[in-house]
């Protein structure tokens, strides 16, 4: 059976997650390879259209990767009914007033988080793509990463038994920008601009806790700002107004407590960027990007404290290697293909713009409880829900 190709406007493509991960390794990937696979076995093709401020950039884009549509024009894309599908990768900013626009214009919608800077424009967006009927998606990509996926087995398997507590540690350093250049964008440490780490993590927490573990329930944390001031791309110097890390506790449902560290002013002495230790009844796990170790109650030493001796057990060796068993793919690429399988033929979907609210609602839950020292409950959301 052949199938109309699936139009999709991709706005924020000359933005690193949005060049790199949507554009290239997802959607020019899965049109390089004759579209996405449906349920019958047939494919459907996939064709973008470039959206942006800056026609130059727009323009190189396309010429190198053979695409033949791009606009500065989002008004003119989103009247066109060949493209049926909204990509949103900009800055937070950016997001609401364009998504409100595609949601109007009867577009499904599938969009980086946050879906807003604030919990009252995210239920708004997803009470409006209730009331339009429009399908729409938010990228929960760290549940793709290998490590977690890894994890994820453990879990379904029973390995931990109840399941007690969560220390998670994300960060490195990133470099001020005067003597040495940012690996991250100034907006980033500017809260006028949506920086700040809370904004940029906890919504991707919320997801990993409530999808691994249970929903977040409540919350206390604490946001700072190590780094006062940075430089630029121009070399500029500014204030860094936005919070650069951030300690928090989550409270799960079941009694689970999880607590998660997140920087941009730290060193890394870990193996991975990210690293989550999952403690239970019967065993624990240390899980990060790719890999993944494992220490069943039966291999578990009887540690006995003692400041007088030197320690010569190596607790490392004491842990498992989880096998990977399985072939993982990018996970963008693979989270694409499941929302244009949703929008081709109604296929399960389950990340969508009320989860994305869920993410933003934790973020302002932790900056709220920072600023007052107090622990914020989480009570559940509906998309009819006000703020």
């Amino acid at each position: 059976m052949a199938h109309d190709p699936i139009g999709i406007i991709m706005n924020g493509v000359s933005g690193r997650m949005g060049y790199r991960q949507h554009l290239l390794r997802s959607v020019l990937a899965i049109r390089a390879e004759g579209g996405v696979q449906l349920s019958d076995g047939t494919r459907v093709q996939v064709e973008p259209i470039l959206v942006g401020r800056s026609e130059s950039k727009l323009a190189d884009i396309a010429k190198k990767h053979d695409i033949a549509d791009w606009t500065t024009d989002l008004d003119a894309a989103l009247s066109d009914p060949r493209w049926t599908v909204y990509g949103d990768f900009q800055i937070t900013g950016a997001r609401v007033p364009a998504i409100r626009r595609a949601i109007a214009a009867g577009k499904a919608v599938y969009t980086e988080k946050p879906t807003a800077g604030t919990l009252e424009e995210a239920l708004e967006l997803a009470a409006l793509a209730k009331a339009a009927g429009v399908k729409n998606g938010v990228v929960h990509d760290k549940l793709y990463l290998p490590g977690l996926r890894k994890l994820a087995r453990l879990v379904e398997s029973g390995f931990f038994g109840r399941v007690l507590s969560i220390r998670g540690e994300f960060g490195y350093w990133v470099f001020e920008g005067d003597w040495q250049a940012a690996q991250r964008p100034s907006w980033n440490y500017r809260s006028e601009d949506g920086g700040g780490i809370v904004a940029d993590m906890f919504p991707h927490w919320n997801y990993v806790l409530e999808n691994l573990f249970g929903p977040v329930e409540a919350v206390y944390a604490r946001a700072v700002t190590h780094i006062p001031e940075r430089s630029d791309e121009q070399g500029q110097a500014y204030a860094a107004t936005a919070d650069d890390a951030a300690y928090a506790v989550f409270e799960l449902a079941g009694g689970v407590v999880a607590q998660l560290n997140s920087s941009w002013a730290v060193r890394v002495n870990r193996k991975e960027l990210v690293e989550f230790q999952v403690d239970g009844t019967h065993g624990s796990a240390v899980a990060g990007l790719f890999g993944c170790r494992a220490q069943h109650r039966t291999g578990t030493p009887k540690p006995v404290w003692n400041p007088d001796l030197a320690e010569t057990h190596d607790y490392f060796d004491d842990w498992a290697e989880v096998p990977d068993n399985d072939v993982y793919a990018n996970g963008f690429r693979e989270q694409w293909e499941q929302f244009l399988r949703h929008v081709a033929e109604d296929a399960p979907y389950t990340f969508d713009l009320l989860a994305g609210a869920r993410g933003v609602r934790l973020a302002e839950a932790g900056l709220e409880s920072s600023r007052t020292g107090r622990r914020i409950e989480l009570p559940s959301l509906t998309a009819g829900d006000d703020a």
